[in-house]
């Protein structure tokens, strides 16, 4: 005889497992977005300061326009930086949950063949039709699953892939447009 129980007791504490297991994960993102934020917090404030004294110390036009050229490059892509490191934080949470859950639903699809297996073993004689549609069901959804499964990794990269060609053009694109001349004098 097939112990259904016991079974349900096994995906209790695996369901459980890996629910501390999401909550460690994202306790860990957390903690990494708030020194993140904690750092750039202290990295703005002091380069306010340090900027504030350099504004103080212009004399003339010419150094004002220096000053502001080297001003917007650095700050674009310490926010640039930003954006990727939260971004990173980001996927890398979706992406150990995402490992926890498709353990979760790997578990499942062998739980539940498993137990159609042993139900299909003491199935009346004759039903052998039914049987083989009821496999082929399950084979086709688990297919159907691996597929979508397979799809939505290629967005993600693809997705990945897109942020960080667009951020480095963007930062080139930026710090093209703001040299300022050195040659110009203010007049």
């Amino acid at each position: 005889m097939y112990n259904v129980p016991a079974q349900f007791t096994n995906a209790s504490k695996s369901g459980i497992e890996a629910m501390l297991t999401i909550a460690n994960t994202a306790f860990s993102s957390v903690e990494r977005l708030a020194a993140l934020n904690l750092n750039t917090a202290r990295t703005l404030l002091e380069d306010s300061v340090a900027n504030t004294k350099s504004l103080l110390a212009i004399k003339d036009m010419q150094e004002l326009i220096n000053l502001q050229a080297s001003l917007a490059q650095p700050s674009l892509e310490k926010a640039a930086a930003y954006s990727r490191t939260l971004y990173e934080i980001a996927t890398q949470t979706q992406a150990e949950m995402a490992k926890v859950y498709e353990a979760q639903l790997a578990e499942l699809k062998a739980t539940v063949t498993n137990t159609v297996d042993q139900a299909l073993k003491s199935a009346p004689a004759g039903s052998d039709v039914a049987v083989a549609a009821v496999k082929s069901a399950i084979a086709a959804a688990n297919s159907a699953y691996d597929n979508m499964t397979k799809a939505a990794k290629q967005v993600v990269e693809m997705t990945e892939a897109n942020v960080a060609a667009a951020t480095t053009a963007t930062i080139h694109a930026v710090g093209a447009g703001t040299s300022v001349p050195k040659s110009k004098k203010a007049a």
